[in-house]
């Protein structure tokens, strides 16, 4: 393999402790397109700071080009692909495999992300893309997030998890308004039939829907959600007073009782989206993660159906 050395960095892939794990700010990715990554390191090593930082590129992500990033030094490690790809009419078959991010220094209690641009090709949409990655704090500290669940494996039952995103179909193929939801398990909780609506201009706040069901002889409570497309999400109820529809917030959560589910609709219990930095539009996903008191944490991918009617007003 060769190895460019780069004065600068980017893309990132992180590590934290057993409850921050290294994610992508966005789960989705659009096949046949290229896509900017941006992962987030959450912290260092236990109280020391993170030094470097080592990103695996997985086959399907390719043509990779980081972005630099003041205070470190960036190399770049090339290898062959297990295939040949199409970079504007010319057939490639090696490229990056492999950044490494050395010399600079975030801190325990510091927060940064790290992007880098590639082309998503070869891979069909429901897949999921792993990106392992290491990282160094001094000479005698590292966290290693390189584990990878097995196909139809729920990932949550991982101690180190790998960075992830699911492939989706491109805009404007067959059936790509349709995308489904695919069930999450977290848990003794299924969470199923997620979903939001395209946004009309001007509008400046979206509801979001899921079924939760608990399986399990423990009552559970949905206490937070939140979501990198949103200013923050909130947990709402709406309910007839009188001959008013009126919406309130609530405050403590959405119960789950043991063996019972609860539907987030339109209409009823729902996730508002508030100050929504991007409208969403028929097709895309929207990253969301929510939070319950005994399960924990599971970050989902929400798909964006097509805009319905105005529904009733809220007050």
């Amino acid at each position: 393999m060769k190895t460019i050395q780069l004065s600068a960095l980017a893309l990132i892939a992180a590590a934290g402790s057993a409850h921050a794990h290294a994610t992508f700010t966005k789960p989705t990715v659009t096949a046949e397109s290229y896509a900017v990554m941006e992962l987030q390191l959450p912290h260092g090593c236990d109280g020391k700071a993170t030094n470097e930082v080592r990103v695996q590129l997985p086959e399907g992500f390719v043509f990779a080009k980081p972005q630099p990033k003041p205070g470190w030094e960036l190399e770049v490690i090339k290898g062959e692909y297990k295939k040949t790809y199409d970079d504007h009419g010319t057939d490639v078959s090696a490229g990056p495999v492999e950044i490494r991010w050395k010399g600079g220094e975030l801190l325990d209690e510091h927060y940064d992300t790290f992007v880098v641009r590639g082309k998503i090709s070869g891979v069909e949409p429901g897949a999921k893309l792993a990106f392992p990655a290491t990282q160094l704090c001094g000479s005698d500290a590292t966290v290693a997030w390189t584990e990878v669940a097995a196909p139809g494996a729920d990932a949550h039952a991982l101690k180190s998890p790998a960075p992830v995103v699911t492939v989706v179909e491109k805009h404007g193929d067959a059936h790509a308004h349709a995308v489904a939801f695919k069930p999450v398990k977290l848990g003794s909780l299924d969470i199923e039939g997620a979903f939001t609506k395209a946004m009309l201009p001007g509008q400046p706040v979206a509801g979001g829907f899921v079924t939760i069901r608990n399986a399990g002889g423990e009552d559970d409570m949905l206490v937070s959600v939140s979501s990198p497309a949103a200013a923050a999400v909130e947990l709402h109820e709406m309910a007839m007073q009188g001959e008013v529809m009126k919406m309130r917030k609530l405050e403590t959560g959405v119960p789950v009782a043991a063996g019972a589910s609860v539907e987030l609709k339109p209409g009823g219990l729902h996730m508002m989206f508030m100050q929504v930095k991007t409208p969403f539009k028929e097709g895309d996903s929207v990253p969301v993660t929510l939070t319950f008191e005994k399960a924990g944490s599971v970050e989902i991918a929400v798909p964006v159906r097509a805009a319905g009617p105005a529904g009733h007003k809220h007050n």
